[in-house]
C-alpha cells in the first residue's frame, strides 16, 4: 500500500511536471537564453531599470495593503462567525467564501458598477483609484482570513482565557495576552496567502484600471501581449516567483505550528454576548457591506434599462453583442465555460486524491521532509502569474503539438493545474481527521490496506469531495489569466467574453456584461453553498478546512 502510495504521488508529481513545471520553465528560460546561448545581460537591463523596482514596490505595496485589510476585517468577522451561535450562521459562512470563488472578472464589474460614475457610491469619485483595487482585493480574500482563523479559533481550549478573566484580567487584555498570541500564527499564515494571491492578481487589476505604474503581473501581460519582449517578461516573472516562494514558506511553516495546536477539542458553538458587540458590527460590515453590497449592485444594475425596471440585457445574452455580428455569444460562451470547468473538474479530482491520502499520512523522518516539500511545491500553481502560465503553455505544449490548442484540450489542463492546490487542501484536513488508531485497530482485525482504505478513509473522502469538487469547478469556470492565452476565438469563456464585452463601447455592451456577470456568479455561488453544505463537520475545525 505504501509502495502504491508513493507511486500515485509519482504520477501526479509527473502530471505537474508536463503540464506546469515545462511551461514555467520554458517561460523563464527565456529571461535568460540567447541564441548564442546563455544570456544574463537581460536581468541586468531589467534590474537595472528603476521602473522595475517601481512595478516591485507598487506590487507588494498593493498586496500588503489587502492583507492587512483582510486581517482588520476577517479576524472580528471569524470571532462572530465560527464562535457564536448567530441566526444563519452556516450561510453567512457560504456566503463569505462565495467572493474568493468568484471570477475576478466578476469582482471587477461589481466594483465599477458600485464605484462608477452612476453607482450608489460614485460620488466618493474612487472609480479608478488605487484604494478602489485594494477594496476589491479585500473583498475578495477577506473569507481566507475568517475561515482560517475562525476554524483554528473554534479548536482554542476556552478555559485559559477563562482562567485570565478569573484572576481579575479585562476581556481585552485577555484577549491580547491569552487569546491572540495562540491566534498568531493562524492570522500570520492566512495573511501570507492572501499577500499570495494579491501579488499575482491580475483580472481585478485590469478590470478597474491599472493604478500607475502598474504591478508585475500587469507588466508581464504587457511585455508578452503588446511589446512581445519575452525576455523582460521572464525577469519579471522570476521576481514574482521568488515572492511566490517566500511566502509559501513562511506560510507552510506557520501552518505547521497551528497544525500541531489544533488537536485541541471541538468547542461547540455559545450565544452571543454584550463584549462581542464591535466584533458583530465588523462582522456585518464585512458580510452585508463588503461583500454583498457589491454584489447586489451588480444585480440590480443589470435589470436596470434606461432608468427602468428590464430584462432586455438578459434577452440580449444570445447574442454576440451590439454593434457585432459573428463570433461567439454569451450563452455559447457559457457552454464552453461549463465544458471546460467540468473537465478541469474531474482532472483535478482524478490527481488531487490520491496527492491528498499522501500527505495525510503521518510520517516521520525522511518521509516526512519529503512530504512537506511535495506539501510546498504542490501550492505553486495557485502562486505562480496566470499569465506566466499560460504563456508558458503557448511557448511550450502549443509549440510542440498546435493540434492541442486548436481541439480546446489545453484550456482545461490549464485550469486543472490552478484548481489542484485547492482540491488538495480541501481533502487533506479531512483526512488528517481521522484518528489513526481506527486504521491499526482495522489492520489488527485482519483488514487489507485497500479494505482499510474504503471503509475507514472512503466514507470521510466521499463527503469531503464536495467541497474539493466545488472549490475546482468554481475556480475553472472563473479563471481567466491562463485562459485569455489559450482559448481560441471560436470557443471562448464567459469570463474572457466579458472582457470583451467591458472594451466595447455602447450602453448595451455593458449591460450585457453585467447580466453575464450576474449569471458566472450565480452559478460560482450556488456550486459554493453546496459545497459549504456537503462539508463533513470534522474538516470544519481544522486549519485546512478554511479553503
Amino acid at each position: 500500500m505504501r509502495r502504491a502510495s508513493w507511486l500515485a504521488g509519482a504520477v501526479v508529481l509527473a502530471f505537474l511536471a508536463i503540464f506546469f513545471g515545462w511551461p514555467v520553465a520554458s517561460m523563464l528560460w527565456r529571461g535568460i537564453s540567447s541564441d548564442s546561448g546563455i544570456d544574463l545581460t537581460g536581468y541586468g537591463e531589467v534590474l537595472a531599470s528603476a521602473r522595475t523596482w517601481q512595478l516591485l514596490a507598487n506590487t507588494v505595496g498593493l498586496a500588503l495593503a489587502a492583507a492587512l485589510g483582510a486581517v482588520v476585517l476577517g479576524v472580528p468577522t471569524a470571532s462572530i462567525l465560527y464562535r457564536r451561535r448567530v441566526p444563519g450562521g452556516a450561510l453567512l459562512r457560504g456566503l463569505i467564501t462565495v467572493p474568493f470563488v468568484l471570477p475576478t472578472v466578476v469582482v471587477g464589474v461589481a466594483f465599477r458598477a458600485l464605484l462608477g460614475s452612476t453607482g450608489p457610491l460614485g460620488w466618493l469619485g474612487l472609480d479608478g483609484t488605487t484604494f478602489s483595487v485594494v477594496l476589491a482585493l479585500v473583498f475578495f480574500n477577506v473569507a481566507v482570513v475568517a475561515r482560517q482563523v475562525g476554524s483554528f479559533w473554534r479548536g482554542l481550549d476556552p478555559r485559559l482565557a477563562e482562567a485570565a478573566r478569573t484572576l481579575g484580567a479585562s476581556p481585552t487584555r485577555a484577549f491580547c495576552t491569552v487569546t491572540l498570541p495562540q491566534l498568531m500564527p493562524a492570522i500570520v499564515a492566512s495573511a501570507c496567502l492572501v499577500l499570495l494571491f494579491c501579488s499575482t492578481a491580475f483580472g481585478i487589476v485590469l478590470t478597474l484600471g491599472t493604478p500607475a505604474p502598474g504591478t508585475l503581473e500587469t507588466e508581464i501581460y504587457t511585455q508578452t501581449t503588446v511589446f512581445l519582449d519575452l525576455r523582460t517578461a521572464a525577469v519579471l516573472s522570476t521576481l514574482q516567483l521568488l515572492i511566490v516562494v517566500a511566502t509559501l514558506v513562511v506560510s507552510a511553516r506557520l501552518n505547521r505550528r497551528t497544525e500541531a495546536r489544533i488537536k485541541l477539542r471541538d468547542n461547540p458553538e455559545l450565544p452571543l454576548r454584550r463584549g462581542d458587540v464591535p466584533a458583530a458590527v465588523v462582522a456585518a460590515f464585512t458580510v452585508f457591506g463588503l461583500e454583498l453590497l457589491p454584489l447586489a449592485t451588480l444585480l440590480i444594475r443589470s435589470v436596470r434599462v434606461d432608468g427602468a425596471w428590464s430584462l432586455h440585457n438578459y434577452a440580449a445574452l444570445s447574442s454576440s453583442g451590439d454593434g457585432f455580428s459573428g463570433g461567439v455569444t454569451v450563452v455559447e460562451a457559457l457552454q464552453h465555460s461549463l465544458q471546460a470547468a467540468v473537465d478541469a473538474t474531474w482532472i483535478s479530482l482524478l490527481f488531487g486524491i490520491p496527492l491528498a491520502l499522501l500527505l495525510s499520512r503521518r510520517v516521520r523522518g525522511a518521509a516526512a521532509a519529503g512530504q512537506r516539500v511535495l506539501d510546498l511545491a504542490i501550492m505553486l500553481p495557485l502562486g505562480v502569474s496566470a499569465v506566466t502560465l499560460g504563456f508558458g503553455y503557448v511557448v511550450s505544449l502549443q509549440a510542440v503539438a498546435p493540434q492541442l490548442a486548436h481541439s480546446g484540450t489545453l484550456v482545461p489542463l490549464a485550469q486543472a493545474v490552478v484548481a489542484l492546490p485547492l482540491v488538495v487542501r480541501s481533502l487533506v484536513p479531512a483526512m488528517r481527521a481521522i484518528d489513526p488508531r481506527l486504521r491499526d485497530a482495522a489492520a489488527t482485525l485482519g483488514a487489507t490496506p485497500w479494505r482499510i482504505l474504503r471503509t475507514v478513509d472512503g466514507p470521510v473522502l466521499a463527503r469531503a469531495l464536495g467541497i474539493g469538487a466545488g472549490f475546482a469547478f468554481a475556480t475553472s469556470l472563473g479563471e481567466f489569466g491562463a485562459t485569455s492565452f489559450l482559448a481560441s476565438p471560436e470557443r471562448a469563456t464567459l469570463p474572457i467574453l466579458i472582457a470583451r464585452l467591458l472594451g466595447r463601447p455602447g450602453g448595451d455592451n455593458y449591460g450585457m456584461a453585467l447580466a453575464a456577470s450576474v449569471l458566472l456568479a450565480v452559478i460560482c455561488g450556488t456550486m459554493m453553498l453546496l459545497s459549504e453544505y456537503l462539508r463533513p463537520r470534522s474538516a470544519r475545525t481544522t486549519i485546512g478546512g478554511a479553503w
